[in-house]
């Protein structure tokens, strides 16, 4: 039996209940300050300088089977980022939280890919100061979305070291805010697929690991974990898996990894919201370790979706 059907069985029958749902709400719902609406005819005005300078911040937790994971740590880092950002949402964190928590369950969807955005709203920062540019927030909740599917992570998937791009540096942009300044990361994206691979890993252009388009890249070499400290978003998905691993008795390195020791650990995985403990058991071409899903990721895999339905966790959404 695969070690993806401790989850993905049940999950196929509840994609094949929301496919059946009458619910207007069932591909998807958002909010944009003013009522609810199918995500489908959602708009934003032209002149967000969210859309127009990537001028913005914003989250993404998700909800698993009906309950919410990991909701209040996601708001955690939202506040965090508007701080360093100079935003403030015009709606309070508590109102947000209710409307997600809302939204959720209006919609029927019981697993659910969730986005908060707060931009800097219609003035330009260039003309306006920070605090005379009132702010927008838009709320979005979708079905779950898979950076990694059921198939690639019963095998693992394939990643390269990207050659041509490297990480931007964080005097530029601060990867702790969650942002979507993407050009270094497309770039990366672009030439792992031409080079036959489907995801990157970029560098800091000093020998050392970051992240990837979007993930946490976590090593482990004779059961220890190593994660790369400096130019990463400190991903909340990373926090719950190291925790679990503390629990499971691996122990882990959060520290500069050079890029060499990902040519040398015994297994790679990618983690990230959108797919959870993602296996990698290609790397430029090569098998890490002996090119197998390897018993760490297998052990982090279960206990990241088993985590899932503890309370300490999560809370269920009481469905409408």
């Amino acid at each position: 039996m695969p070690y993806t059907d401790h989850i993905f069985t049940d999950y196929r029958r509840r994609c094949a209940e929301l496919e059946a749902s009458t619910n207007p709400f069932a591909e998807g719902i958002a909010w944009v300050g003013d009522d609810y609406v199918p995500v489908s005819d959602a708009k934003i005005p032209l002149l967000d300088q969210g859309f127009l300078k990537s001028d913005l911040t914003y989250d993404v937790p998700a909800v698993w089977n009906g309950r919410f994971f990991r909701l209040d740590e996601h708001l955690d880092r939202l506040e965090a980022s508007m701080r360093k950002l100079r935003l403030t949402s015009p709606i309070p964190r508590q109102e947000i939280r209710y409307r997600l928590v809302e939204m959720v369950s209006l919609s029927g969807i019981r697993d659910a890919y969730v986005m908060v955005i707060v931009t800097r709203g219609l003035r330009y920062l260039r003309q306006y100061a920070p605090e005379d540019c009132p702010n927008h927030c838009y709320l979005m909740v979708t079905p779950y979305l898979w950076v990694m599917g059921e198939d690639i992570q019963k095998a693992g998937g394939s990643a390269v070291i990207a050659r041509s791009v490297r990480r931007v540096p964080p005097g530029a942009v601060d990867p702790r805010v969650k942002n979507l300044q993407w050009g270094d990361f497309t770039y990366a994206i672009l030439e792992a697929r031409d080079r036959g691979a489907m995801y990157p890993i970029l560098t800091d252009g000093d020998g050392n690991l970051t992240e990837g388009s979007g993930f946490n890249v976590v090593l482990a070499k004779d059961g220890q974990l190593f994660t790369p400290r400096r130019g990463v978003l400190e991903g909340v998905t990373r926090k719950t898996v190291l925790t679990l691993a503390e629990r499971l008795g691996y122990a882990w390195v959060i520290d500069e990894i050079p890029v060499q020791m990902a040519y040398d650990c015994d297994e790679i995985m990618f983690v990230t919201t959108a797919g959870g403990v993602m296996p990698i058991t290609t790397l430029d071409g090569a098998p890490v370790g002996d090119g197998n899903v390897g018993p760490v990721t297998k052990a982090l895999w279960k206990a990241y979706w088993d985590a899932h339905s503890d309370p300490e966790f999560s809370f269920p959404i009481n469905y409408r």
